[in-house]
């Protein structure tokens, strides 16, 4: 079936416009995607904060919260490269099908517990495991999907869609579920999040992609999985790129899981508060990714890079000095811009150095260090917190990310000339 998209001949554009901006979104498998999952991630921000505020309400302990998130990384460690060398061999649509069903089915499983009455912290723990095990298989072939959908002239921009895509969900639905939570409870954030789903699995169905050479492998899985990790070991510029996706991961992003206890602790709010804040990041990283779509086909990627990793950890500690529910949610806004500016553009380059035979599997040693090591980061913020508190928590790992970036900047100085 002859694979049907749009010819983008824009050259590199000096100024804004929408058709730079939005340029993935004349083709059609890649609008059918977009559309689709964008209903998706709503559906899965309203899950994602309704279970946090219903894990703390049930334990009211922050720990809790980073056990959770905790189990929902274990699989990506055992799996996510594995999951790597099945999206270079497999179909990528079959594969994110099977995916979005499993995670279909868990969203509507934790539904019909919350409904019954009957749910309890380790239902969630088992459910968040099960999740993970399905992310492990999704993520690489999301991430290697990409070129299936567009140009590699459009690569870049299809990323930063994505991205814009994914933060405007985490705008809107966790917003919307600190209201639904409030008014109905989270049995009904959990059912839609299960029913959105649906528009996804269609958008896949409905897409009319280029025939596919098969990938074949006369190797065993692990030989294919070894070369992976070889060619990523040496080469050394998708090391560095993984290398600091790993270390902002683990000491940075831990603020994410403290958000519900922070609403209630810090803020004296509740599961609204909670809504607003986890809504605030995303508009922030909203902004980011319509500012990467913007700049169309650009270079200094390096130097944005380099913006990012100093700002994200600056406004972190900014975030943890403040006690005002109006100036944290100013603040967040900059510390979602500055996360979105580091790893799109983590992706994007890791994506425009790796050779094509290996994407899913790099792409699934990248997913692996970001879905990975998240989840430890999750654990060790949630002990912290509970032992030092929350805004002194979030200090810590911030100054350890900027000292991170730092090191980096100054032993690897072709970071900043990346095109």
């Amino acid at each position: 079936m002859r694979k049907i998209e749009a010819q983008v001949s824009d050259p590199v554009s000096p100024r804004f416009s929408l058709a730079v901006t939005f340029a993935a979104l004349k083709y059609p498998n890649y609008r059918l995607w977009f559309f689709g999952q964008l209903a998706s991630l709503v559906g899965t921000w309203m899950q994602t904060t309704a279970q946090g505020y219903l894990v703390f309400e049930l334990t009211r302990s922050p720990a809790y919260l980073g056990y959770v998130g905790f189990a929902g990384g274990v699989p990506s460690w055992i799996l996510m490269m594995y999951g790597g060398v099945i999206t270079d061999r497999v179909q990528r649509r079959t594969l994110l099908v099977i995916t979005q069903i499993a995670m279909m089915l868990l969203a509507f499983i934790l539904a019909g517990l919350s409904f019954a009455n009957v749910v309890q912290p380790w239902h969630i723990i088992v459910l968040a495991f099960g999740l993970g095990i399905a992310n492990a298989f999704d993520a690489p072939a999301r991430q290697a999907f990409v070129l299936e959908m567009v140009d590699r002239r459009d690569m870049t921009n299809a990323i930063a869609l994505n991205s814009m895509m994914f933060n405007a969900a985490t705008a809107v639905g966790p917003a919307i579920a600190g209201i639904a939570y409030a008014l109905v409870g989270p049995a009904w954030c959990f059912t839609i999040n299960g029913l959105s789903f649906i528009a996804v699995i269609a958008a896949l169905l409905m897409m009319r992609l280029a025939p596919q050479p098969p990938r074949v492998s006369t190797h065993s899985a692990m030989y294919d999985l070894r070369e992976g990790l070889s060619y990523v070991a040496n080469h050394a510029m998708i090391r560095s790129l993984i290398l600091i996706a790993l270390f902002i991961s683990l000491f940075a992003l831990g603020y994410g899981t403290l958000l519900p206890a922070w609403a209630v602790k810090v803020l004296g709010g509740d599961a609204t508060t909670a809504g607003l804040l986890q809504s605030a990041r995303g508009v922030g990283s909203l902004l980011g990714a319509f500012m990467i779509a913007a700049l169309g086909r650009f270079n200094a990627k390096g130097k944005l890079l380099t913006v990012g990793m100093f700002l994200f950890p600056a406004m972190l500690i900014l975030f943890a000095s403040v006690q005002s529910v109006a100036i944290s949610v100013l603040v967040l806004v900059l510390v979602g811009f500055g996360s979105m500016i580091i790893f799109n553009m983590l992706n994007t380059l890791i994506q425009t150095l790796v050779s094509d035979s290996l994407r899913g599997r790099v792409m699934g040693i990248y997913a692996l260090t970001f879905f990975g090591s998240g989840p430890i980061g999750s654990l060790l913020a949630g002990g912290v917190a509970d032992a030092v508190g929350e805004p002194l928590t979030v200090i810590l790992g911030a100054g350890i990310t900027l000292v991170c970036s730092t090191l980096f900047l100054i032993r690897i100085p072709k970071l900043r000339a990346l095109e």
